[in-house]
């Protein structure tokens, strides 16, 4: 279980990531390296991100 400063941790990098790509010259660039940094992370806790992928 998370803790409650965790979780606020949590949302605020996912708020300043949402305004990196909002923000970036190249939007689909960064929503790219986004993308890339959340499946590292994601793999890191052996869990499979490419049964989530949008094809």
């Amino acid at each position: 279980m998370l803790t409650e400063k965790e979780m606020i941790n949590n949302l605020v990098d996912s708020y300043t990531n949402l305004q990196r790509i909002k923000k970036a010259n190249d939007t689909q660039k960064e929503l790219d390296y986004q993308i890339r940094v959340l499946k590292a992370k994601l793999e890191s806790f052996c869990i499979i991100t490419s049964e989530l992928d949008i094809n």
